[in-house]
Formats: C-alpha cells, structure tokens, sequence
C-alpha cells in the first residue's frame, strides 16, 4: 500500500510542470501583486500625470514607488534611460483604466519635434504608488509605422465610454480578443467581429472610406505565428481590451500591444503597435494609411 501510495505521489509530481525560476534581479524591483489595491481615480490621476511628464520630459509628477521596474520595449531600462525623459509635443493622447488588475494602457501619438512616434505605456499601481512603468516605442521601421497617419485615424474614432446596455462582460471580451490572437496560429477561431470595424495598425488602416458597413475581417496572414506572454487590461467602461503580448519567443519575440474595442458584444476596432526589435524590414504605412509595399508578415 505504502509503495501505491509513493508512486501516485511520484506521478503526480511529475505531472506539474517546475516552477519558472525568477530574474535574478526581481529582488531589486517593487513585485507585481496577485491582488492589487487602487481605486480609478488613481489610475485616472495617475494616466493624465504621465502625459503630462511625457510633455515635460520629466516622471518626478507621477506618484512613483521608490522601487518602481522601468520597462522600454519589454527590456529593463534605468528610469534616467527611458524616452519618458525627452520632451516631446503630444499630438494625441488616450488611456484606459482597469480598476481590478490595477493597470493603465496610454496611447501617445507625436508627430512633430523632428522625430516622430507612436508610444503604448502601461502603469502598474499598487496602493496609490505605481510599481512599474512599461512601455512600448514605436518610430520608424516598426510594423506599419506612420504617425502621421495613426493620428489621423485615431483621432476620427470613438472610444469613450459606452452606455451601461453597450457593455460587454470582461470575460467575454478577453475569449474575443483571444481568439483574434490565436488565429494567427488557427485559422478556425471564432472571432466576434462587429460592423462598422476598422483596424489601425502602426499607421495602416483598414477603412480609409468610412464605410459604415466596413468589416474588420480581412484576413490573417498565411502561416503559424503563435502570439504568447499575453497580459491583460480591460476597461469596462469603454469595452477595452489591451494585450501586451510576444510574436514568436516568449523571449525575444517581436513586442507588441494589441487594444480591441468591444461594443455590444462585437469587435468594432483594433489598435496595434509592434517592435520590430532589429527584425527584416518592415512595411511602412502612407500617410493615408494605405501600405507602402506589400507587407511580408506580421500582423
């Protein structure tokens, strides 16, 4: 009996997968909670602080945790070495705020000062204090890069917050915007497109028309890319999803952030920001939002 009992314990050990090993400088960094405290007016405070420190150049406005992780493309950066320390002239911002993981997404678009940009940056809060900053660079050379043509089309589309019968369950809007990723790896997923939808990506976008009956069903590229290291955000109030996520390695794939805007249940827009991370060259986007040559990959 005590031989059974030793070799289901044996088995079953075996069937748990060993524990990833931390960084070895998680120690160094205020830890990310299971269960983190905030309130939105927190978060929104926090959101508005950090477009106002993009525009200065300056972080000393947000209510930083004395150890506070910097992230930049999905790397460790010092605080001093991140884009956030340059002044840049804001054209455009919108931000997201998710109540019960305690997160923030900002989409920052800049178009002048010489150097354009298309910036997606997540704060993490824990009891008033945010404990990390990510963010996501996006300029020339990255997947269908225009900020030009990403402010135009952002700033013409509707993501405020919707009326309580427009809503959609979190759960059912993570499923949604699930399986619009993991159809890049199966093609048969059951992705819960709406009508009027449009998809803006780097710069490129799919309805340059305004077509009322334009359809954000146009394809997945050929191929199997699975999309891993998925983290989630949701905005229930404006029927947000963000997903910072990997193409590929879920180490060195390409970084990239994923927004779906969900109204009634139904996928009605996509934003995408991709690193290209020294990768072959990417498409680039026209000012118009149409490609500037066939693109090869990606998404």
């Amino acid at each position: 009996m005590m031989g059974k009992i030793c070799l289901a314990g044996l088995l079953l050990g075996a069937a748990v997968p060993a524990l990833a090993q931390p960084p070895a400088d998680a120690g160094k960094y205020a830890p990310l909670q299971d269960k983190p405290s905030c309130t939105r007016a927190e978060l929104v405070a926090a959101t508005d602080a950090y477009v106002e420190a993009q525009r200065k150049g300056d972080l000393s406005g947000l209510p930083l945790a004395d150890n506070a992780h910097f992230l930049e493309n999905m790397e460790t950066v010092e605080r001093a070495k991140g884009l956030w320390n340059s002044k840049l002239p804001v054209a455009h911002a919108m931000s997201f705020h998710d109540g019960t993981r305690c997160k923030t997404f900002t989409e920052i678009v800049v178009t002048e000062g010489g150097h354009p940009y298309v910036i997606g940056t997540r704060l993490y809060l824990h009891q008033g204090k945010i404990i990390r900053v990510d963010s996501l660079v996006t300029d020339k050379g990255d997947w269908l890069f225009n900020a030009n043509a990403y402010l135009k089309y952002t700033s013409k589309e509707d993501w405020a917050p919707l009326h309580a019968y427009q809503r959609s369950a979190p759960g059912a809007m993570i499923a949604g915007a699930n399986a619009y990723l993991d159809a890049f790896s199966d093609k048969f997923t059951d992705i819960p497109w709406g009508i009027p939808c449009a998809r803006l990506e780097g710069g490129a976008y799919t309805d340059r028309t305004g077509d009322p009956k334009a359809s954000c069903e146009i394809g997945i590229p050929p191929g199997v890319l699975y999309i891993v290291n998925r983290d989630y955000l949701v905005d229930e109030e404006k029927g947000v999803v963000n997903i910072f996520c990997r193409f590929g390695n879920s180490a060195s794939g390409m970084p990239d952030s994923h927004s779906f805007r969900f109204i009634d249940g139904r996928m009605r827009a996509v934003h995408t920001l991709s690193v290209n991370m020294g990768g072959p060259p990417s498409p680039q986007a026209n000012d118009d939002g149409s490609i500037a040559r066939p693109p090869v990959g990606g998404s």
